[in-house]
């Protein structure tokens, strides 16, 4: 009987999180559902379970050290090891000019988005070092963020361009121990957070428009492939995006 893969991913209660979730579990991954709210993760791991696969939550801030140390002593200690990590959880500020954040609004997108995926990669890089046999996967999601930018977004825009930076010095430093990172950049994929953008959403030139939106499950299967891939092969940057969406093209 072969091991089972082991895969931790951050914002697993809601949208892409969770459609990533079911995606890695019908591959046949025992998914740690990871978040901040117990409840939306349970609905999470409820329905892996009910399809037939295998899940656990853990309410965990990634913003926060010493949680993030408690959590990856749990993973050690109750299953060994770590195969892939999708650093997915993600917050964001008020849509305001910059001269209108507060600090607290700057600091608390840099935690989760930015050190939090830093602190994740940083105990998951170390468990794939030495777990036997050593190797696994990290995913990042920078988000279409991380190449260009929304009206009023510096907080959210310059963490994920930062994601860019370290994913490939994970990818690099990676190499010798059989780690391997990507990046996912995901536009316009429908969830609760994206819902308001069927109403309108600011453009570059001051307009308000509708925008396309595509399903979450269709970034699931993205992250499906990515996960499939042998130890040899890596996806080092995607983007998977609403066809519709003007990201590409002037305007």
């Amino acid at each position: 009987m072969s091991t089972p893969k082991i895969a931790l991913i951050t914002g697993a209660g809601t949208g892409v999180g969770r459609a990533a979730a079911s995606a890695l579990s019908a591959d046949g991954w025992t998914i740690l559902a990871v978040g901040r709210r117990l409840d939306p993760l349970t609905e999470t791991v409820d329905q892996i379970t009910q399809s037939g696969g295998t899940a656990h939550p853990s309410t965990t801030d990634v913003s926060d050290a010493a949680a993030v140390d408690t959590l990856f002593n749990w993973i050690e200690s109750e299953f060994g090891r770590l195969d892939l990590l999708f650093n997915n959880a993600g917050a964001s500020a008020p849509p305001v000019p910059i001269d209108q954040l507060s600090v607290e609004q700057w600091e608390t997108v840099v935690g989760v988005n930015l050190t939090g995926s830093f602190l994740c990669a940083r105990r998951a890089v170390a468990l794939m070092k030495s777990q036997t046999p050593s190797g696994g996967r990290i995913i990042n999601n920078g988000s279409v963020s991380s190449q260009v930018p929304r009206p009023h977004s510096a907080p959210y825009t310059a963490t994920k361009h930062a994601i860019t930076g370290l994913t490939k010095s994970l990818a690099l430093d990676g190499r010798s121990h059989g780690i391997t990172c990507g990046q996912i950049d995901i536009g316009n994929a429908l969830t609760e957070m994206t819902a308001p953008m069927a109403n309108g959403v600011p453009q570059a030139d001051g307009s308000i428009k509708a925008e396309a939106t595509m399903a979450a499950v269709d970034v699931g299967r993205a992250v499906q492939y990515m996960a499939s891939l042998p130890a040899d092969t890596n996806v080092l940057h995607m983007t998977v995006m609403a066809a519709e969406m003007p990201l590409v093209g002037r305007g």
